[in-house]
């Protein structure tokens, strides 16, 4: 008869070399969460310590992170019981794939500031709720960084997911080395090494991103240079650092020496600006944008805090560079694209990579690309519009791997030459230049109301019928300035308006608001 060994328990009173140690690790889809909880589990091992790791799959991706739970003792002799998934209020050690996931282990009780060490890479991954949000649907991440040093023993937090694509590995390892860095289990560095080791795959990136990671828990890892400011940057470019056309280097050198009279406020936002219009149209182009930034510039007063300008400069940028089928065509061929897609799907220079493209054009992006006598020749006779829509408005899978399908998207994407003179160029400039000029025609009489009208452009977004849709909210929220004229709170109104937009991809809550703006009385401050 065997004689009964006793088990060994999570206690309270159990001593150190009796105490069960307990890990989660939450991560989703992709994130080597399993080969992570795998090498913890190694390095328990190889340290003489017993150790069981299990898994609690999420429901799908970003809709619940799969749940790796580890637990470890002492080899004692005696038997373990180990739990096959973390309790609340009994988790030592908690580690978070994204800042988000460490918020939600938070809800969960999983972490408790008498007790538990929380690693969380500070990174953000939108979850379908914050990306279903038609505005700024992001949870604040401040505030997820306030908790969890509040409820936490220990919070460690930095960007592990750049540690490890900056070193072409996997968040695992840099998790692992925040873990190691951390000293919250009482094994050595070499030993984690020596896990990662054993697994004989990627194991010089993986082992790179761990040492990064490792150090950057400890606080020993060399800071990273301050970015340059916007001066800095430009004077750079002036000292024949960027190759390329010396008459195209000149241009884009005069352009961004108009940016340093500027306040010193708006530099950033305007130089910001110019490279994204430049890179969309041409250096022609960018002059047209600064000529129009000068015009808020001009209008201006330090004492605002250069509201004005600095939203001008920002949404006069995106206005400029509006997604039309020439804009898709261009980034879908760009060489940027393609090693960018190559790095999320993970495959190497040297194999072949298939992409298929897929386009829904209606007839007024087809209308919209020819010269702008044809597009409203075309547009203006809606028979013809509707016997051309049926023969175009239909979806298409353009392969760009192959010869044919790159150059139809290359040739479209070089019409940018030629823009100036379409039709839906002159639609959006005309659209940008009655909203700009509402916008600066408020300033003397209400500041904040003028810088309202500009962050309106805000709800501006998106191609084909999503811009149909966003375009009709701008127009339903700017409707409404008629009925708040002279109001004190007029800013205030607009803003509350454009937010709703923002939040309520159908429109409810737009319509019920402008209905209470439309009951509103007199000003009683006025």
């Amino acid at each position: 008869m065997l004689d009964a060994v006793p088990p060994l328990r999570a206690r309270a009173g159990a001593q150190d070399g009796e105490r069960v140690i307990k890990l989660a690790v939450l991560a989703v889809g992709g994130q080597g969460g399993g080969v992570l909880a795998d090498w913890i589990t190694d390095v328990a091992e190889r340290n003489g310590f017993v150790a069981q790791s299990t898994s609690v799959a999420g429901v799908a991706q970003r809709t619940g992170a799969t749940i790796y739970y580890v637990e470890m003792a002492r080899d004692t002799g005696r038997l373990p019981v180990f739990a096959l998934s973390p309790s609340q209020g009994d988790v030592d050690i908690l580690i978070a794939a994204e800042l988000m996931e460490a918020g939600r282990a938070i809800i969960r009780g999983f972490v408790t500031p008498e007790r538990t060490t929380l690693i969380a890479s500070s990174h953000r991954i939108a979850a379908v709720s914050e990306k279903i949000e038609p505005g700024d649907g992001r949870a604040s991440s401040s505030k997820v960084h306030a908790t969890a040093e509040a409820a936490s023993k220990r919070f460690i937090a930095f960007d592990m997911e750049k540690i490890a694509a900056d070193n072409g590995s996997m968040i695992s390892a840099s998790l692992l080395g925040a873990l190691a860095g951390s000293d919250a289990l009482p094994f050595t560095r070499e030993s984690y090494e020596q896990a990662i080791g054993a697994g004989g795959r990627g194991v010089k990136a993986s082992l790179a991103a761990f040492g990064a990671a490792f150090d950057r828990a400890r606080g020993t890892a060399v800071p990273a240079p301050k970015p340059a400011e916007p001066a800095i940057v430009e004077s750079a470019l002036g000292t024949g650092h960027v190759s390329g056309p010396q008459n195209l280097l000149q241009g884009w050198q005069a352009l961004a020496a108009r940016i340093d009279p500027m306040p010193l406020a708006v530099r950033d936002m305007a130089f910001r600006g110019l490279r994204k219009v430049v890179d969309y149209q041409d250096i022609a182009y960018g002059r047209e944008y600064l000529d129009r930034l000068d015009k808020a510039v001009a209008l201006d007063e330090p004492d605002r805090g250069y509201s004005l300008s600095i939203a001008a400069a920002k949404h006069l940028a995106n206005a400029l560079c509006y997604d039309d089928m020439i804009r898709v065509a261009d980034l879908k061929t760009r060489s940027t694209r393609d090693r960018r897609v190559r790095r999320e799907v993970g495959v190497k220079d040297d194999s072949i990579l298939q992409v298929t493209e897929y386009f829904h054009p209606r007839i007024e992006e087809f209308c919209g690309t020819l010269p702008a006598g044809l597009g409203s020749y075309i547009e203006n006779r809606p028979k013809l519009a509707a016997f051309l829509d049926r023969r175009i408005n239909h979806g298409r899978r353009i392969r760009t791997d192959s010869f044919a399908g790159f150059a139809a998207l290359w040739y479209i994407g070089g019409l940018r030459r030629w823009r100036r003179r379409l039709l839906r160029h002159k639609v959006e400039m005309a659209h940008l230049d009655r909203w700009y000029a509402l916008a600066l025609d408020h300033v003397p009489q209400d500041y904040a109301l003028a810088v309202e009208i500009l962050n309106c452009r805000r709800l501006i977004k998106g191609y084909s019928d999503t811009h149909v849709r966003a375009q009709s909210k701008f127009d339903r929220v700017l409707s409404a300035l008629d009925l708040l004229k002279g109001r004190a709170d007029a800013a205030d109104w607009i803003r509350r308006l454009r937010e709703m937009a923002l939040k309520d991809e159908k429109g409810d809550m737009l319509d019920g608001a402008l209905k209470t703006v439309a009951t509103l009385g007199p000003d009683p401050v006025s």
